[in-house]
């Protein structure tokens, strides 16, 4: 412990998770804690400030509940009349006891933490997770991984993102390729969109508490809903004349509106981010309100597209219009790359799906005993292609790189979303396959090699793309894969073309990611050894 500005410290309890050091220099007067194992015999005594500090009479626990839910501005008045002697938000652990300040008055300390509080035994009427101000998370909070509720979250996507796939693979496989990409393209864009913004947020903000588990379930209705939307979409599209959207708007808007909710509660609690909080509510609303209309009011089917590309690009750029640069929320770089990771399994996982899918009526057979070539080379292409691509996103390390490149955080971000795309649409490449080797399908083998080939080769590139831009150095041996890569997806078009079976394009298709993986682990990763050492002196 160590006085400052001539503070004088009694009685202090001090209790820090992780033994993180504690400093608080306005409501302390100066006064700086260090870790647990540096406070000596203050040590001793948590236990019985915590005790006295944590009422167990539910009218108590209801005066404490009720200050947190106060707005800051009435906080603010009853500290200035005296009616509470002190609140003040720090970062790591919970302090109560008595300081004198430089007045020579000793004032009563509550300082809550922007850690949750134990989740032990709390008595009759107490609640695990209680509320903790959304102050801000610290960008640089070791060991920072993702929740079991981020996870819970994803799985939720899961179920979005496959009723988009299966219904571009219908559609693909009966002709409809245009109308399809138009309707996929529309339906991840969304599901992105979603995802990124709860994704950033809780990197920033997550607290764990009762309260924000409960808006992130409300979120996951949200996702339900729009999920159960997405084939009115694409049936409309199909048929043409009119965009049905009104299922997936109800579902989306949900999702945002439940945004909105936690962004006011960050706005209200942590001063810091007050204008970036009230900023992103304002200009929600204003882009929901205007997904209401797009949905409910009857509108030429070119105004439709036409406003959605707008309400499109702002939500794309509605970051920049509130927090301005990258850095605007204390998001953890290796957090955010770690939830992109996973969420990039879930969407690979749709590869498999549709290796399942293709090959149901195909593997096994009527009675279960009959394997064929066509089956075995769609479940080898299959889990292959999945397992090169899960290979070739893991080959570059985001987290690395963002934390000397934050102010590169949005390219990183939405730069993901044609990536997403890609993987979502070789899951349905699969799917479409296997109609097609199951006699379900209108077209012809070449189009179904391309319905294949064009989303592996677009989620390649972006990983380039990706890698190139956020390093802001291009590798010369990078253009040699990439051509390779082209020559591969190019060739199993033309054995297509040429009349080869499918079974054998596909296997073909599943090379393509591997020309990179080997690539980088013969001469690649000595390349960007090097270009991550040039970023760290920088």
């Amino acid at each position: 412990m160590d006085r400052r500005h001539g503070a004088d410290a009694e009685r202090v309890a001090l209790a820090v998770p992780y033994s993180h050091a504690l400093v608080e220099r306005g409501a302390l007067c100066g006064v700086q804690f260090g870790p647990v194992e540096k406070a000596g015999d203050l040590y001793q005594q948590t236990s019985i400030e915590l005790r006295r500090f944590m009422p167990t009479h539910p009218v108590a626990k209801v005066r404490y509940l009720v200050w947190d839910l106060l707005p800051a501005g009435i906080q603010a008045a009853l500290l200035g009349i005296g009616r509470v002697r002190c609140f003040a938000v720090v970062a790591g652990g919970l302090c109560v006891g008595s300081v004198a300040g430089r007045a020579g008055a000793a004032s009563e300390i509550l300082l809550y933490m922007n850690e949750s509080p134990p989740t032990g035994k709390t008595g009759k009427f107490g609640l695990s997770r209680r509320l903790v101000p959304m102050t801000g998370r610290d960008p640089e909070e070791h060991g920072r991984t993702a929740s079991p509720l981020e996870l819970l979250f994803d799985l939720t996507f899961v179920v979005a993102v496959g009723t988009a796939a299966f219904q571009f693979a219908e559609m693909v496989a009966e002709g409809h390729a245009g109308q399809a990409v138009i309707a996929f393209v529309l339906a991840m864009f969304a599901i992105s969109i979603a995802w990124i913004s709860f994704s950033w947020f809780a990197s920033a903000f997550a607290t764990d508490d009762w309260l924000y588990r409960a808006v992130t379930m409300l979120q996951m209705v949200g996702v339900v809903v729009f999920s159960l939307g997405l084939p009115a979409m694409f049936h409309s599209v199909e048929e043409g004349g009119h965009l049905e959207l009104r299922a997936m708007v109800i579902g989306y808007v949900v999702m945002r509106i439940a945004m909105v909710l936690q962004w006011w509660r960050a706005a209200r609690q942590s001063p810091s981010f007050h204008d970036v909080g009230m900023a992103n509510i304002r200009w929600t609303v204003i882009v929901q309100a205007g997904w209401i209309v797009v949905a409910f009011v009857h509108m030429p089917i070119s105004a439709v597209f036409a406003a959605f590309g707008v309400l499109g690009a702002l939500e794309v750029v509605l970051p920049v219009l509130t927090q301005g640069s990258a850095g605007g929320t204390p998001w953890h770089p290796h957090h955010v790359a770690e939830r992109y990771g996973l969420f990039a399994i879930i969407v690979l996982g749709e590869g498999v799906v549709g290796t399942v899918a293709s090959s149901g009526d195909l593997l096994g057979g009527g009675d279960g005993t009959h394997w064929t070539w066509n089956a075995i080379a769609v479940v080898i292409a299959g889990v292959g292609l999945t397992f090169g691509m899960w290979w070739m996103y893991f080959l570059t390390p985001f987290g690395d790189i963002l934390v000397h490149r934050r102010g590169r955080g949005y390219l990183f971000g939405y730069g993901h979303i044609p990536l997403f795309i890609g993987v979502a649409g070789a899951g349905a490449g699969l799917h479409v396959a296997g109609l097609y080797m199951e006699h379900h399908a209108k077209i012809s083998g070449t189009a179904v090699v391309l319905a294949l080939a064009i989303p592996v080769g677009l989620y390649m590139l972006m990983i380039y793309l990706l890698h190139t831009l956020l390093l802001s150095t291009a590798d010369r041996f990078h253009i040699l894969l990439i051509a390779l890569t082209i020559a591969v997806l190019v060739t199993a078009v033309l054995l297509a073309a040429a009349g080869v079976a499918i079974a054998v394009c596909l296997l073909v298709v599943m090379l393509a990611p591997f020309v990179t993986v080997i690539g980088y682990e013969t001469i690649g990763h000595r390349h960007q050894q090097q270009m991550l050492e040039e970023l760290g002196t920088q």
